[in-house]
Formats: structure tokens, C-alpha cells, sequence
């Protein structure tokens, strides 16, 4: 499974963006999808994920974020969205996209090391 994430770029305080992440190689029915993020100096972090099993979808969305970031599938695709409002400088960093077969727990869903295939990433520069 190859996963390759688009959509980065400089934008500035307050602007939009929204990231996308396509995973290739096989399709899953029921699977999960995340996106991480990790800032100069920090460590990387999770953002929002979305899993999927039949019919049912949710979605988790880090709590610092929660209200300015989404995330969104294409349904019937490995394809996820990250959209991204009011963006502010500590959103810049690499963003990450990943992604596992079978929909994991709830408890799951933020942890890396739930995630089987990754992305390279794509950088977001939030600068004046």
C-alpha cells in the first residue's frame, strides 16, 4: 500500500487549506486513516482521524484543534481530506498521512503505532 499526501504549501494567519491523502494498492472495506503532524522542534503529534467499516463512519479531531480542523473521506476510496480553517503559525509543520487495514478501536485511533503504511508527508508553512 502506497500512501501519498498533497495539498501543502505557505499560506498565511487565517488562511485555509485543505491536505489530501490517497492510499493505493488495495481498498479496504473497513479501515482507518489518520493524520499526524510534527512542528520544528517537537515531536509529532496526531490531528484527526477517520475509520470506516461498512456504513458506519467516525471521525476524532485533536482537541486543540477541534473546530478549525476536519477530516473527510471519499467514500468507496482510500482517499481522506484534511480541511484546515483559521490557520495559525503553530499549525505549520510536516503533516503526515497514514493508514491501516481493519477499522481500529476507538482508543486506537491516535496512537501511531496503530498505522501500518505512511506517507513522506507534506510540509504547511503558516507565515505572515
Amino acid at each position: 500500500v502506497q500512501v501519498v499526501e498533497s495539498g501543502g504549501g505557505l499560506v498565511q494567519p487565517g488562511d485555509s487549506l485543505r491536505l489530501s491523502c490517497a492510499a493505493s494498492g488495495r481498498t479496504f472495506s473497513s479501515a482507518g486513516m489518520a493524520w499526524f503532524r510534527q512542528g520544528p522542534g517537537k515531536e509529532r503529534e496526531f490531528v484527526g482521524a477517520i475509520r470506516w467499516s461498512g456504513g458506519n463512519t467516525d471521525t476524532s479531531i485533536r482537541d486543540t484543534v477541534r473546530g478549525r480542523f476536519s477530516v473527510s473521506r471519499d467514500k468507496g476510496k482510500m482517499t481522506v481530506y484534511l480541511q484546515m480553517n483559521s490557520l495559525k503559525a503553530e499549525d505549520t509543520g510536516v503533516y503526515y498521512c497514514a493508514a491501516r487495514a481493519g477499522r481500529p478501536i476507538s482508543s486506537a485511533l491516535r496512537d501511531a503505532v496503530t498505522y501500518d503504511y505512511w506517507g513522506q508527508g507534506t510540509q504547511v508553512t503558516v507565515s505572515s
